[in-house]
């Protein structure tokens, strides 16, 4: 096995589950293994690219991550749109699956700008500091911050929750 095969395993090794964990989150437990198998083949195209430092070599795998879920919801999207014109032509009302726990905050992140719910999920669902999360997406840690803010305002007012006192 070559030196960077054997980086790049070591790196899957000790960040696939963190990795499943976020595309769970972001896409449910059926799609996300896939996800990360997918996320696991380019990284092994892009073998040379691989950072030496290991926090290096983390964020480059969920750099690769992000674009694999990117792409996953162009897809999904166009799914949508396709069934979107299809209900369009049958006047069948389809109803909607039943609410479970935490549903008010996916949707109420849901509804944010993509950019900024983004943010939220980085920071809130995968532990990522505002700094970590704005070098994952490409975008200046000052403009990261400015979204995290509208965010949360947005929130408390989708939420209605009065903002903390301190």
């Amino acid at each position: 096995m070559s030196r960077d095969a054997a980086r790049l395993t070591r790196a899957l090794e000790r960040n696939a589950g963190d990795m499943l964990a976020y595309l769970e989150r972001r896409v449910g437990v059926d799609d996300a293994p896939d996800l990360l198998g997918e996320t696991m083949v380019v990284a092994w195209r892009r073998v040379d690219d691989l950072p030496d430092d290991a926090e290096r070599a983390r964020m480059w795998l969920f750099g690769i991550a992000r674009g694999t879920l990117l792409n996953h919801a162009r897809g999904t999207r166009r799914r949508w749109a396709l069934a979107d014109r299809i209900r369009l032509r049958s006047p069948e009302d389809l109803s909607a699956p039943a609410a479970d726990a935490g549903a008010e905050v996916r949707d109420a992140i849901a509804r944010l700008a993509p950019d900024e719910a983004e943010i939220v999920r980085l920071v809130h669902w995968d532990g990522f500091s505002i700094a970590d999360a704005a070098e994952l997406i490409g975008i200046p840690a000052s403009t990261a911050r400015g979204r995290y803010q509208r965010a949360k305002s947005d929130l408390r007012v989708a939420l209605s929750v009065e903002a903390p006192l301190a």
